[in-house]
């Protein structure tokens, strides 16, 4: 019983003296960045009519949405790939003239996996009677893969960069007892170089330039310290 006493008391001293000295470590920040041209892009449209039949709005509204729609069709694009984003009714009163007005709008976001078929979407967009494009957001097909090399990047430079400062002190560093991801927004978007878009749709034209887009991950490493 003494025996078996001994030796808990030796492991609880040789706890508490390891908590007490604590193994020295080297904590870094890694960035991994891939560079990719992007292949798809989403495009936010928007249906918006004002007046004062409500019924009349409605209908003007609705042609313009099946318009939509059969452009998306006729092209080919995939019924997964187009997504209402709001559809509003809404009655508001005029102080001028004392009277009420109606507003109906409905948005679209609208998936192009293949960029070549841009021009001829955005022909048949404007010819059914849409008031504005809200937006574009280019993306790849392939983020996935990439999010996970830009990881592997990102913990390769944590490495270098330890290695680095325990090198300058003739020391080395050993196993790794740490790794958290850390991003600045909650679901970061990718970041785009070089965007732009011409006007111009004719024939021949240039109207798109999707650049190139950066995926970025960021990591801290915790290494120990030899």
């Amino acid at each position: 019983m003494k025996r078996i006493q001994t030796v808990l008391m030796l492991l609880i001293t040789t706890i508490i003296m390891a908590q007490n000295n604590p193994q020295p470590t080297v904590d870094v920040t890694g960035e991994g960045i891939v560079r990719v041209t992007p292949d798809e892009v989403t495009i936010n449209v928007r249906v918006e009519n004002t007046g004062k039949d409500v019924k009349m709005i409605k209908a003007e509204n609705d042609r313009a949405i099946n318009d939509v729609l059969n452009t998306v069709k006729r092209l080919g694009i995939a019924d997964k790939d187009v997504q209402s984003e709001y559809i509003r009714l809404s009655k508001n009163y005029d102080y001028n003239t004392k009277t009420y007005n109606y507003a109906a709008n409905q948005s679209i976001g609208i998936k192009l996996r293949d960029l070549g078929k841009y021009e001829s979407l955005m022909n048949g967009l404007m010819a059914s009677g849409i008031n504005r494009i809200d937006g574009i957001s280019f993306s790849s097909s392939n983020n996935k893969a990439l999010e996970s090399e830009a990881r592997k990047n990102a913990v390769a430079d944590a490495k270098m960069k330890a290695s680095e400062y325990a090198s300058v002190l003739d020391q080395s560093i050993g196993k790794a007892v740490s790794i958290s991801e850390y991003r600045v927004n909650n679901n970061p978007q990718p970041m785009y170089r070089t965007m732009a878009m011409e006007s111009d749709s004719s024939g021949g034209n240039q109207v798109i330039a999707p650049g190139e887009m950066e995926i970025r991950v960021n990591v801290n490493v915790s290494f120990l310290l030899n």
